[in-house]
């Protein structure tokens, strides 16, 4: 196993749809296997394909809930079917994000409290996982990636600017910039 670089905004295989995984074989297996590795030492609770550069649909997830329930998977050629985004302003603390490829940065977003995920496994097995609360919004936020939006592209608009400052402040908005977990971060 090794950990990723993991691409920063700007970097276009992040803002462009992932293509269908077509090969199920040894690379695949690599790839899923170093990006569960690269999550964990991010750390992270989800890691797209996209997001290490590959630009196939597929994510890792590994999140433990509050009654200790693991939730760990991988989802190759998923469908997401959501329940309606409530109406209203984000809460600050229940539903604020953040995003591996926007390193230190978090920001409220309404997500739907609903999700039901279709998907194969490595095996090729369909499997289909219902959710709610943190992990539909863990399913939605990878989800998003595999169609080349970032939670950053859906903040309502005093969240969204202040992404974009966070984004200029940083350096970020262009091709070429990566950071790798387990070494010293991005200078602020």
């Amino acid at each position: 196993m090794a950990v990723l670089p993991i691409l920063i905004t700007g970097e276009p295989v992040l803002h462009h749809t992932a293509e269908p995984v077509t090969a199920f074989d040894r690379t695949l297996e690599r790839l899923v296997s170093d990006m569960f590795e690269t999550m964990k030492v991010a750390p992270g609770v989800g890691l797209a394909a996209p997001q290490v550069g590959v630009p196939l649909r597929l994510f890792v997830y590994n999140w433990t809930d509050d009654a200790e329930v693991l939730h760990r998977g991988v989802a190759i050629n998923p469908q997401l079917w959501l329940s309606p985004t409530p109406v209203g302003e984000p809460d600050e603390d229940d539903e604020s994000e953040g995003c591996l490829s926007l390193p230190g940065e978090r920001f409220p977003l309404r997500r739907a409290q609903l999700a039901t995920l279709r998907a194969v496994d490595l095996a090729q097995k369909p499997f289909e996982v219902r959710a709610e609360g943190w992990l539909a919004r863990i399913f939605q936020h990878e989800y998003d990636h595999l169609d080349g939006i970032l939670y950053a592209d859906r903040l309502d608009a005093e969240y969204a600017k202040a992404a974009k400052k966070a984004v200029r402040k940083r350096n970020w908005g262009d091709p070429g910039l990566s950071w790798l977990p387990g070494e010293e971060h991005l200078e602020d």
